[in-house]
């Protein structure tokens, strides 16, 4: 990241400036994750909320709407978030002929820091009613245990019946609320809800929220981190379907939901918010 103002004080562009944005390499985080070449173990999306997303129109009145930003996990680079901020507030006194230029040249922007096609929707705020009140499935965070562990340590999973022969295969949708994070640029908490859907042999819940938690304090972007849960979960626990959404709180107005699954079947238009976003 060396070049770049992240972890920063820098000024907000006053014109339209779409050299603000941060371009970072996933490579790097998959090959800490041992994944090589161009098959990953998983499809997904990146799906960003922008909810302070305003600009002219042509007469100069501002206007405003929440911008849906899905960048695919098989783009070259992610995004990195101070970046886009800077970067949608370089459009605050832009004039746009209509919203659909607006997406146009969002679109394009986008689509070039990301080294892939970024999908843009404008929402007008009215009509919005995707909120939801907790995701679906089981909490894990009833559960009265301890924990010791608070850097990610794959070991901590385990399989509910450790007997290979009499394994209970089971369809499951379990979340945490309890989840955080580091940013690995200013070290501020993130925090989200994470939901795992998974068919398989039934996965510890005890250990599941353990290995969970165990990312408390972890420095790593939130795409990352959910291709780690991913990918430990994968190799510790051979579930036959598996999918992970971490649905991350607002910062700077712009909340990231990355989602990794073994099947192609998110609708990342559709994807729900939770109260707590």
């Amino acid at each position: 990241m060396a070049g770049h103002a992240l972890g920063q004080q820098v000024d907000y562009p006053k014109v339209y400036d779409p050299s603000v944005l941060v371009s970072l390499p996933r490579a790097a985080n998959r090959q800490a994750l041992d994944l090589k070449g161009e098959a990953l173990p998983f499809v997904g999306a990146d799906d960003w909320n922008a909810y302070e997303l305003s600009w002219l129109n042509e007469r100069g009145l501002p206007q405003v709407a929440r911008g849906r930003f899905v960048v695919p996990c098989s783009s070259e680079y992610l995004i990195e978030s101070k970046s886009l901020k800077l970067y949608l507030n370089s459009l605050n006194q832009h004039r746009f002929v209509d919203s659909a230029a607006l997406c146009e040249t969002l679109g394009a922007d986008l689509s070039a820091a990301a080294g892939a096609h970024v999908q843009v929707v404008v929402q007008p705020f009215t009509g919005m009613r995707e909120v939801l009140e907790a995701p679906e499935g089981l909490c894990l965070d009833r559960q009265d245990i301890a924990c010791e562990h608070f850097e990610p340590v794959p070991g901590l999973l385990a399989l509910a019946d450790a007997d290979e022969g009499f394994e209970a295969l089971v369809d499951e949708v379990l979340y945490t609320d309890l989840f955080r994070s580091l940013c690995p640029v200013t070290g501020q908490p993130d925090w989200a809800s994470v939901v795992i859907c998974y068919q398989g042999p039934a996965i510890d819940h005890a250990a599941l929220l353990r290995y969970l938690v165990s990312f408390r304090e972890h420095r790593d972007f939130h795409e990352n981190c959910v291709e780690r849960i991913f990918c430990d979960i994968s190799r510790s626990c051979r579930p036959q379907g598996l999918s992970v959404e971490a649905n991350f709180l607002r910062r700077g107005g712009l909340d990231i939901n990355p989602v990794r699954s073994s099947s192609d079947t998110v609708s990342h238009f559709q994807l729900p918010r939770y109260n707590r976003q």
